[in-house]
């Protein structure tokens, strides 16, 4: 009789057990208070950008329909995470269901792809917006933003469908216990009967290409804007935008990487470590974003500000 891809001799009858931080389980506490700090000021940074967004008539061009974009996504990527992750480290609450575990693991890694290419987008953006002015509300219309939305939703969701029907296809006879703080896709696949090896090669070349693409495409885009911007009034400016950008796009993109080549090829790296570094960079970007894309800009402050100043003038 074949068996049952959803039979787990060493938990419940379907559920795996998610481990937090293996060696570092005397530190959950604290590690709790320091991703829950992390994901109160990602709920509060993204809420501010997609309510003065969605309230301000005048934060309707395409950068700001980018950063509503982004906030959205890094809305979902850290709340797929931090809220499972807090629930192990301060309530010992390990066991998730199969079907939770899957979801959880398309969200996080769709996310992840998504928010590769909004931050593509919006260094397009800056791309035309400062090489040429002239075109931009002829190049970024509405019906181009619509068809940028759709090419990032699309490609995360062409790039997990085999993914996730190739874990789901997989027998769990071995352990059920996860050593990661989320269902992230190596993790579980390792617990497998059979040979993970082809979805961790999928995934690894899957995730390689579209980081390096995309890198790619961004490093063009910024390079010719500081080319364009040399010697005029506005250097100072671009080259203090574009860095900040660029450090931001580096937090993500370089623990990212790490992270997926450590998880797949990197066995003497300690457990902890691994996970740590995986966990870091879903929460970090998302808490960081807002401030740098956002509230750096100079309509969004000002549309805060005035958000809050009628508030306080209605109260």
């Amino acid at each position: 009789m074949a068996s049952d891809p959803f039979h787990c001799p060493n938990s419940s009858s379907s559920s795996f057990l998610l481990v937090g931080v293996p060696g570092l389980e005397d530190l959950h506490t604290w590690l709790g208070i320091l991703f829950c700090s992390a994901y109160i000021m990602a709920l509060v940074g993204n809420g501010v950008v997609l309510l003065v967004v969605g309230l301000d008539d005048s934060l309707r061009s395409p950068m700001h329909c980018f950063l509503g974009m982004l906030a959205v996504t890094d809305l979902v990527m850290v709340t797929s995470t931090v809220p499972r992750m807090l629930s192990i480290f301060w309530l010992n609450s390990t066991e998730t269901g199969y079907v939770a575990c899957f979801v959880q693991m398309f969200l996080v890694h769709s996310t992840t792809s998504a928010e590769s290419g909004v931050l593509l987008a919006m260094a397009f953006d800056r791309y035309i917006a400062v090489c040429h002015p002239l075109k931009y509300q002829t190049v970024l219309n509405r019906w181009t933003m619509v068809q940028i939305g759709l090419a990032i939703v699309g490609r995360a969701l062409v790039f997990m469908a085999p993914l996730t029907w190739m874990v789901t296809n997989l027998s769990f006879c071995h352990s059920c216990v996860v050593p990661h703080s989320y269902c992230e896709h190596v993790a579980v696949a390792k617990l497998a009967c059979a040979d993970p090896r082809p979805s961790s090669l999928y995934s690894v070349a899957g995730s390689s290409l579209i980081v390096g693409m995309d890198m790619a495409f961004i490093a063009v885009s910024y390079g010719m804007i500081i080319k364009a911007v040399l010697g005029k009034k506005s250097c100072r400016k671009a080259f203090s935008t574009c860095g900040c950008h660029i450090c931001v796009m580096l937090l993500y993109y370089i623990p990212g990487v790490v992270s997926i080549y450590i998880q797949a090829f990197g066995s003497g790296v300690s457990a902890w470590a691994q996970v740590l570094l995986a966990d870091l960079y879903l929460t970090l970007p998302t808490m960081v974003n807002p401030i740098v894309y956002s509230m750096r800009t100079k309509q969004i402050r000002q549309a805060v500000l005035k958000v809050l100043f009628a508030r306080k003038v209605h109260a």
